[in-house]
């Protein structure tokens, strides 16, 4: 995830692109969430867990924002002509390795978070998904710009990312919140685990 994030924003940076910057900060974001669950599999104390998981939540949720404001603003000042997005040969290389290979890791987080009943990791897990969804969209308008020379692709994708990034932001700020118990683990009738 570091190297994914690095990666991402440095050809991001280089390539002015708002979609592959929307992507390369929800993989900050999702960085974050994983040293949070790798935390809590270290923590011996329920409480001491709890209260991490809250703290970094709201962290993440308002880096969320952040990035998307960010995102925000620089797709609209692209759309108005104040630069242009440049195509990115490694930028839409590391969006292929995502859109394949985050799907398969989320799939293993679930399987892990249900022998283990963590909904910290089952979180995670829906992370890296929705960080593989994100791939396909900012890879669509880099290869649209790159392809087809419309450079106004690549701006579009990244106001396409916003919803899910503020969507993302909101759930782990709420997640965060005192009385909240949307992230619980409940019994099914079955026995197993499953997040509510």
């Amino acid at each position: 995830m570091t190297l994914e994030a690095a990666i991402a924003l440095a050809a991001a940076s280089k390539a002015r692109s708002p979609a592959l910057f929307g992507f390369g900060g929800d993989s900050v974001i999702e960085l974050l969430s994983a040293t949070v669950v790798l935390w809590r599999f270290r923590s011996q104390s329920e409480s001491e867990t709890a209260r991490t998981e809250k703290i970094a939540a709201r962290i993440a949720g308002s880096l969320l924002f952040c990035v998307a404001l960010f995102v925000a603003t620089a797709s609209f000042f692209a759309l108005l002509g104040y630069y242009e997005p440049r195509p990115s040969a490694v930028g839409m290389g590391l969006l292929v390795v995502a859109a394949f290979g985050m799907p398969w890791l989320a799939n293993q987080k679930r399987k892990l978070a249900t022998q283990l009943s963590s909904a910290s990791l089952r979180a995670d897990a829906a992370e890296s998904s929705l960080c593989g969804y994100l791939s396909w969209i900012a890879l669509a308008g880099l290869a649209a710009n790159a392809i087809f020379r419309i450079w106004w692709a690549d701006p579009v994708a990244a106001l396409t990312l916003l919803p899910f990034v503020l969507r993302e932001g909101w759930q782990a700020i709420h997640a965060s919140r005192p009385g909240c118990d949307c992230c619980s683990v409940q019994p099914t009738k079955g026995g197993a685990e499953a997040n509510r």
